[in-house]
C-alpha cells in the first residue's frame, strides 16, 4: 500500500472529531468521507444529515453535491431543508463540517467575496447557504481548507459563517447558541482554539511537513516549531477503508496513482 497522504490525514484527522451516536451536518467533498469514515470505524450508530433534507443515506457511489440524487440511496428519509436546518434551532445537532474560501484565527468563515468590497469584489463567491446556520447553531463545528496565506488569514474580509468573532466572549455576546469551531483542518496542520482567547493554535502537523513552511504558508501568527506534535496517521485498516470509500480518486486526488 502507498503511504499515507495529506489528505488522507485529514479525513481521519475530521473522522476522529465525530462521537458514536451524534447528529452530523455533512457536506460532500472530504467532509462527507470523514463522515463515512466513522461511520465504518467508531462510530456505527452516527446520523448523517445533508443540506439537501436526506437522512443518513448509505451511498452506493459518491456524491458530487448535497443534491446528488445518489445519496438516496437507502437513505432513512428525506425531509428537506426546513426539516433539517430546524434541527439545529432545535440544539440537536453536535458537529457540522464546513468548507473555507477564508478562515481566520478566530474560526470565522468567508464564502461571499474575495477581493475588492462587498459591491465591487474582485471575485463573488456562492455565499452562506447553510453554512451561517450551522456555524451559529451547532454544537461543534470543524472547518476544512487548504493551507495557504491566501485561505489563513488575520480577519477574514466578510463573515459569512462566524466562528469566536473577535474573541474572547464575543461569541457569546452576540447571543450565537452554538459552540462554535473545534477544529480547523488543513492539509498542513490542525488547529484548535484557545479556550479563553478563542484564538486558533497549532496543535499538530501533519508528517512530513516542514514546520517553518507550515508557518510561512499560515496567513495568521501562530508558532510552529519542531516542537509541535505531529498529527496522528490512520492504520493500515483504515486507510484501506478510507480508498474503498473513493476508489476512483473523486475527492482523495493524491491517494494513489491510477492502475493502467
Amino acid at each position: 500500500m502507498d503511504g499515507v497522504t495529506l489528505e488522507e490525514t485529514m479525513v481521519y484527522t475530521a473522522a476522529g472529531e465525530i462521537r458514536n451516536g451524534a447528529h452530523v451536518f455533512v457536506g460532500t467533498g472530504l467532509p462527507m468521507l470523514a463522515a463515512y469514515l466513522a461511520k465504518g470505524t467508531h462510530a456505527p450508530d452516527v446520523t448523517l444529515l445533508f443540506e439537501s433534507g436526506i437522512i443518513d443515506p448509505r451511498a452506493a457511489h459518491l456524491a458530487l453535491g448535497v443534491g446528488d440524487f445518489r445519496l438516496l440511496n437507502d437513505a432513512s428519509g428525506v425531509r428537506g431543508l426546513h426539516y433539517v436546518l430546524s434541527l439545529l434551532q432545535r440544539n440537536v445537532i453536535d458537529v457540522g463540517f464546513l468548507g473555507a474560501a477564508e478562515a481566520d484565527a478566530y474560526g470565522n468563515i468567508n464564502s461571499t467575496f474575495v477581493g475588492g468590497d462587498y459591491r465591487h469584489p474582485k471575485k463573488r463567491l456562492p455565499g452562506s447557504g447553510g453554512a451561517n446556520d450551522i456555524a451559529s447553531l451547532a454544537k461543534a463545528t470543524v472547518i476544512m481548507c487548504q493551507h495557504r496565506p491566501e485561505r489563513l488569514v488575520e480577519r477574514v474580509q466578510y463573515i459569512t459563517s462566524p466562528g469566536f468573532l473577535g474573541g474572547g466572549d464575543e461569541r457569546e455576546k452576540a447571543g450565537l447558541t452554538g459552540g462554535g469551531p473545534v477544529m480547523l483542518i488543513t492539509d498542513m496542520a490542525v488547529f484548535r482554539f484557545d479556550p479563553v482567547t478563542k484564538r486558533a493554535y497549532a496543535s499538530s502537523i501533519h508528517a512530513g511537513v516542514d514546520p517553518a513552511e507550515a508557518a510561512e504558508l499560515c496567513g495568521f501568527d501562530v508558532e510552529i516549531t519542531e516542537k509541535t506534535p505531529r498529527t496522528p496517521e490512520p492504520d493500515a485498516a483504515t486507510v484501506a477503508l478510507l480508498r474503498s470509500l473513493d476508489p476512483d480518486g473523486v475527492y482523495l486526488r493524491n491517494a494513489r496513482p491510477k492502475d493502467n
